[in-house]
Parts: C-alpha cells; structure tokens; sequence
C-alpha cells in the first residue's frame, strides 16, 4: 500500500532526510505529492525535477515567482505565501503531512491538515509547545494519527506500542547535552556562533542546534511530551546521555523500563513514521553495542542551562506561556546567529519576556498567534549590551 505524503519543509535539514528515505524505500511504498520551502528555490527546483509533486510551494512569494518560470516546462503548479504552504498540507489525495518547517509557521498548516483529515508526522514540535491542547483536541476530534519525527519522541512511541491499559509511571527523556554539556557559566560568557553550531552527535539545522546547546530543545520536547503522552509534567525526566544511544525510555507501574536504542540518525524516526507501522530495511546504520559499551547518564545542569528551567516554568504556567516563551527563544536565537547577542543572553531575553507577560487560557489560534506576535515584537525591541 503506497502512503501518498506532502512534506513540509523538504528544503531542511528533516525534509532532505525524509527524501533520502522515500529515495531508499524499495517499491513504491511513498509517494510524495506536495513540497514546501522557505526561500531555497535552487534545492526546491532540484526536489521537483527527481520527485515529481503536484505542488511546489514557497513561503518567499517573490522566489515562488522565480520558481514558477524555472518549472514552466513541468505539469508542477508553483504556489507561494502561507497558502501555498496550507494547500500542500491539505492535499486531496495525501494521507500524511510531514511538518518539518522550523518554528511556529508550521502550526496553521498543520491544523489545516488535521482538519483535513491527515496523519500527521510531526517533527515541528513548537507546533504543540505553542498550541498543544489545541492541536491535540482538534486532532482527537477527528481521528487522526500524530506521528512523533523526533528521534526522543519517536522512541517512546516505540517503547509505547502494546502496552494496551497499563499506564505510563515515568517518561525518561534524553538529552546530548549539546555543543556545552559540562560547561560552567564563565566558561559560556564568551562562547562564538561557531563553537555552539558543532554539534557532537547530530546534523541538524541551524536553529534547532542551538536550541540543542541551550537545553531549550529539550524543554520544548518536554511540553511536546506532555500534550503527545497525555503526562503530567512531572512524569517526565530529563536524562543527558551523551552517547545518543538510548533515544529515550518509559517506566511502566510495575517499575519496568523500556528504551528505544539505535544509531544516532534521523532517518530512521523519520522512515518509522511515514511508513507507520511498517518496518523494512533501508540500510540506516546497525547499533554495534561491542562498539557502543560504556553508556552514560547525568542529571541536566538547568542551573547554567537555565532555557530547560524556563520550559518547565512555561508549561506549568500554562495556556499561552509556552507560545510565548517558544517564540521569545526563536528571535532571541535568530538574534545571536546574528552575532547581536551573547549565548548566555538568549535565556535572559526569554526569561525577561515570560516576566512581562501574563498567559491567556482558553485559547484559539488567534489568540496563540496574537501571543507569539507579542512575545517576537517585545525580544526584537529590546536593546542588550
């Protein structure tokens, strides 16, 4: 049975992955109908040509533009803008929406997907940080399948698979520990761009790999679980394993834990999502656990790190804080990629946008994306030494 797909976000470092799946998938197991990308209309082009989707869109509406004249030779219609990118969720004849746009554009289009009765394979995750109970009902309403991409989220949706009534005791989230695990706050004071883009363990783009050197990614993976997991969250425990072996684990009631363990490749969350429940062989890297033999652990430093703290904090307060503090993070860490700001300057903006705001509960989409624009509007307007 072919799962017909769209992808949103092909152009990224997810999206390029999940073609070099569809790519080793033997048969015709995956068919792609619909690509998106920001404004890398030359890798967008090259997607087209080899994949052969429906849609192409581009959230650039000038470079959508350029694309449209470079395909016109092609049966590709060439869209572009914010509805470009909610027609390629939306799809007539897709089944399931990868979202892997990074931050919080994804979250109109992936609500447009639910509502168009598509599984979701969900590697946006401030989709659900900003909008969790929201995307979570909606997609409940209407049946359908979130997929966890996440290589942490993905393995406890493995761990979970059978355990039919028994409940879940304890989520045992992993963490790299990122480009500084074991650093101290003065040896952070004046750490480059460059320093914190070496990740030791994964590719992964820009964004999230700071994300990963500040803990905040696995503060918005632990407001990810909360809403994918039905935890509270102070079921979940943050574990740095520097290894990435152990993508995460679950305890049950009876104090059995199960762990997901693999390679450190994106491949394989993303293939087990597409291909849900199916599993084949793609080549992806063996674990050799000969090789892999001394497996560590160490509780997270959310002292120095203070980005996981102020997740806990966001998701505790609840309703639109998390929305708030998703977005203060996301211009916070455009503005140090920037070289405007320190590393250690990014959770003080965060922390100093949670304090000026008060959360709003039940919430709609107008009112997140009212929030979201707040919070990126207050971090752009501050002025830092």
């Amino acid at each position: 049975m072919i799962n017909n797909i769209s992808i949103l976000g092909s152009t990224g470092s997810i999206g390029t992955q999940a073609l070099d799946v569809v790519r080793a998938v033997k048969g015709d197991d995956i068919k792609v109908h619909g690509i998106t990308g920001n404004n890398n209309i030359d890798l967008l082009e090259k997607q087209a040509l080899e994949f052969k989707p429906e849609i192409v869109a581009v959230m650039d509406e000038e470079k959508s533009i350029e694309l449209k004249k470079r395909l016109k030779s092609e049966n590709i219609k060439v869209l572009g803008g914010m509805e470009g990118l909610i027609k390629v969720a939306t799809m007539e004849n897709v089944e399931t929406v990868l979202t892997s746009v990074v931050g919080n554009v994804g979250l109109e289009p992936t609500l447009e997907a639910i509502k168009s009765n598509k599984n979701i394979a969900l590697a946006n995750k401030e989709t659900l940080v900003s909008a969790g109970e929201l995307v979570m009902r909606t997609a409940m309403g209407k049946g359908i399948k979130i997929l966890p991409v996440d290589s942490e989220h993905s393995a406890i949706f493995q761990c979970l698979q059978g355990k039919h009534d028994n409940n879940i005791y304890k989520i045992l989230l992993t963490a790299s520990g990122g480009s500084f695990r074991g650093k101290t706050i003065d040896e952070l004071k004046n750490v480059t761009v460059d320093d914190a883009l070496k990740h030791p363990n994964w590719v992964m783009g820009r964004k999230i790999t700071i994300d990963s050197a500040t803990l905040m990614n696995k503060g918005l993976e632990v407001i990810e679980a909360v809403w994918l997991f039905n935890v509270n969250v102070n079921q979940i425990q943050v574990l740095v394993h520097p290894q990435s072996i152990i993508h995460s684990a679950v305890e049950f009631e009876d104090g059995a834990v199960i762990a997901q363990l693999g390679a450190p490749d994106m491949r394989l969350p993303i293939q087990y999502a597409l291909l849900y429940p199916k599993r084949v062989d793609t080549n992806l890297p063996r674990l050799d656990l000969f090789e892999h033999n001394n497996l560590t652990f160490e509780k997270p430093d959310m002292d120095t790190f203070k980005c996981l703290s102020l997740a806990f904090r966001a998701i505790n307060e609840g309703g639109t804080m998390p929305a708030v503090m998703n977005a203060a993070n996301e211009v916070a860490v455009e503005r140090f990629l920037n070289r405007e700001i320190s590393f250690l300057q990014i959770p003080e903006l965060i922390e100093k946008t949670m304090n000026s705001y008060s959360p709003v509960y039940n919430y709609d989409l107008k009112t997140v994306l009212e929030a979201d624009k707040w919070a990126r509007e207050f971090v752009y307007n501050q002025t830092v030494k």
